[in-house]
């Protein structure tokens, strides 16, 4: 909790005091998730015609391509399992049933159903890739896209550049970085993450709450923090660094005292209508406080479907415990999906933010073709399919194709580096631009060579 009535023996013109802004800033040196310092606007690394947002829906567990956005009725069952296809709203464009309310929406989705990668089937690597456009190697961890937009764009309002809803992605299974924070570029530009079940009844942003609203209950948590807070401000003061008192610090102030950041993540004011059209769980409420942070100026929103493979039912349908049944697409996992992902496209477009607000709906890998021995499906990076909507994305379309049971792409093979230079396409970076690495190294925004999906746009 950060502490905002500090003591004020030296005054600035606008009302703050020195301790004051130290208290803000020291939240990064108790290993907070607030960034401890903030984005730069760099020069020339953007477009000025294009000032768009972006929303990662990460299906966490990895879908199975054939259950989900590449149905293959004509296959054997045991490849083509046990969910029918129904038509969307595109003729031509069949998905699969568990899936009804986003085949209305298909006129806004483009379907990549052509992505593969050859790096290990295992759900770190695919989300190290999916998210930063590059597998880490020699201990080297790269930047989330919405780390990078941040560091390049910097902040709109009094809202972080990036935040990840509900958590961070957790162990699955191969104890290596997922790729959601700012690598190389710097604690300073990791997200802010939410930490909270943006579903539950009492959902609030614990670390934005100011001093009035903790509760009794909190006031021994509140006493604890403040003496860790006292203790690295009196080391900050004493070290009288000052660098300490520009703008970065004054940011960290304004986020944690503002009204109308607190107000972005307020849920209860959106109509119960919508709040039950987006789905009364964490991934719904989720899509619905995206929404509510691209409108107020938040640039990048990830979300989380799940945070881990293990003793929770995901997408990760291996068929037997730990890991889930088959069957849990149409009972849990699809309308989760369905609910949330159809219900924000249609929010956004009815407020006009479609078109300035990509989404990318994708798993980190797809599964096997034929249904193993346990009645589910094993892991599979050699062909899956992902989603697009909005940020000048032509919808109503499939980009790419796999064979016939779905096992690799027949054409326009996809890579991951391809997808994350279409999100820095659609949002206007310089994909040649240079960031900062390692030892002063300048590290290009995506591998040389590598362009985005041009049918997308």
């Amino acid at each position: 909790m950060i502490r905002v009535d500090a003591d004020k023996p030296v005054h600035f013109c606008d009302g703050m005091t020195r301790r004051d802004i130290l208290h803000a800033g020291s939240l990064a040196f108790l290993g907070m998730t607030m960034p401890e310092f903030f984005a730069l606007q760099a020069e020339g690394a953007v477009s000025k015609k294009k000032d768009r947002n972006c929303i990662f829906l990460f299906l966490v567990g990895g879908p199975s391509q054939v259950d989900t956005f590449d149905p293959k009725p004509d296959a054997p069952s045991e490849v083509r399992g046990p969910y029918k296809a129904i038509k969307t709203s595109v003729p031509g464009i069949n998905i699969s049933a568990i899936f009804r309310r986003t085949a209305q929406q298909m006129d806004n989705v483009a379907i990549l159903r052509s992505m593969y990668h050859t790096a290990a089937g295992v759900h770190d690597t695919g989300h190290q890739m999916m998210q930063t456009g590059r597998l880490f190697q020699n201990a080297m961890p790269h930047p989330h896209a919405g780390s990078v937009l941040g560091y390049l764009r910097g902040w709109k309002t009094d809202l972080p550049p990036h935040v990840i809803i509900p958590r961070p992605i957790g162990p699955t299974g191969g104890n290596m970085p997922h790729g959601q924070d700012a690598g190389f570029l710097g604690r300073a530009h990791d997200p802010f993450i939410l930490n909270a079940d943006p579903a539950a009844a009492d959902f609030k942003v614990p670390d934005m709450l100011p001093p009035e609203y903790i509760t009794a209950v909190r006031a021994d948590r509140r006493q604890k923090l403040r003496q860790a807070v006292d203790q690295s401000v009196d080391a900050l003061e004493k070290a009288d660094d000052p660098r300490l008192m520009d703008d970065n610090f004054q940011k960290a102030y304004r986020l944690m005292s503002s009204k109308d950041a607190r107000e972005a993540f307020d849920l209860t004011k959106e109509p119960e209508a919508l709040r039950d059209a987006y789905g009364r769980n964490k991934f719904g409420q989720g899509c619905l406080l995206a929404r509510l942070l691209i409108e107020r100026g938040v640039r990048f929103v990830t979300v989380n479907m799940f945070e881990t493979v293990f003793n929770e039912i995901t997408w990760d349908i291996h068929g037997s415990a730990p890991f889930s049944p088959i069957e849990c697409y149409e009972t849990l996992c699809g309308p989760m999906f369905d609910n949330g992902y159809a219900t924000l496209i249609e929010d956004l477009k009815s407020r006009g933010l479609l078109d300035d607000t990509m989404i990318v709906a994708m798993g980190e890998f797809g599964r096997t073709p034929k249904i193993n021995p346990a009645g589910g499906r094993d892991h599979w990076p050699q062909c899956w399919s992902i989603l697009f909507a909005g940020g000048g994305v032509k919808g109503g379309q499939v980009v790419g194709s796999s064979d016939e049971i779905g096992a690799y792409p027949k054409d326009r093979p996809t890579t991951p580096a391809e997808v994350v230079a279409s999100v820095y396409h659609s949002l206007g970076i310089d994909l040649e631009h240079e960031l900062p690495g390692p030892q002063g190294r300048p590290i290009p925004v995506v591998d040389f060579g590598v362009k985005p999906i041009a049918e997308l746009f």
